[in-house]
């Protein structure tokens, strides 16, 4: 096993270790920390993927995700979260413990799912895909499972890497301009879910989105 492959599974290990980490902690702070770690673990993959394929476009595709989903995002996302009234999610619709082995079941589907993929592609970097689609099915947990707004952004964050994972594993790299524009689309969205985040703590007091089934015509 080569370097650049050791690297991708140490990197993905640690993408998958945090993805749970934001359903153990209720401290939103560290899940925002968890996503920064995640951020530089995606950038670490497709690093590992720029070294094996000798590829100067995505070693700048690392580079720049570092940057984004490493710095960049989670800074926005501590921004909105100063502006909360609440700094810890602490009412979940699903309890810790609960989230915890529905994201071991998720897990075993994710591994189950892509067994095909694996076989197909037949490479190393392809036997990382359940991890990513783990990521991805923990990220669609997140959302649906917790109220407050702040780990809806962090659940999106969470889909989003997942599926920015699949993609250069299962294809050895995306596209430059695509993975920009994506990348790009992500920034915009995280932008406007911090405005919101603002908007309902001025309008509500708060941030938690059971507040809104109050509204009415």
């Amino acid at each position: 096993m080569s370097a650049a492959t050791q690297v991708l599974y140490l990197a993905a290990g640690v993408f998958a270790l945090t993805a749970i980490g934001t359903l153990w902690r209720r401290d939103l702070a560290a899940v925002i920390r968890m996503l920064a770690v995640q951020g530089f673990a995606l950038a670490s993959i497709v690093a590992a993927l720029a070294a094996a394929e000798r590829s100067a476009e995505l070693a700048f595709v690392a580079a720049g995700l570092a940057l984004l989903r490493g710095v960049l995002l989670p800074l926005l996302a501590h921004r909105a979260l100063n502006a909360a009234a609440t700094a810890r999610e602490s009412r979940p619709i699903v309890n810790i413990t609960a989230s915890l082995v529905a994201a071991a079941a998720l897990a075993l589907l994710a591994f189950l799912v892509s067994r095909p993929i694996v076989a197909v592609a037949g490479t190393e970097a392809a036997k990382a895909v359940p991890v990513a689609l783990t990521v991805v099915l923990l990220g669609f947990l997140t959302v649906t499972t917790r109220r407050h707004a702040l780990s809806g952004v962090a659940g999106f964050l969470l889909i989003d890497n997942g599926i920015t994972a699949i993609a250069f594993l299962t294809t050895a790299g995306v596209g430059l301009l695509l993975e920009i524009g994506i990348s790009l689309d992500v920034l915009g969205a995280v932008l406007v879910l911090a405005v919101l985040t603002g908007r309902m703590r001025a309008a509500f007091g708060d941030t938690d989105l059971s507040d809104l089934k109050e509204l009415r015509d």
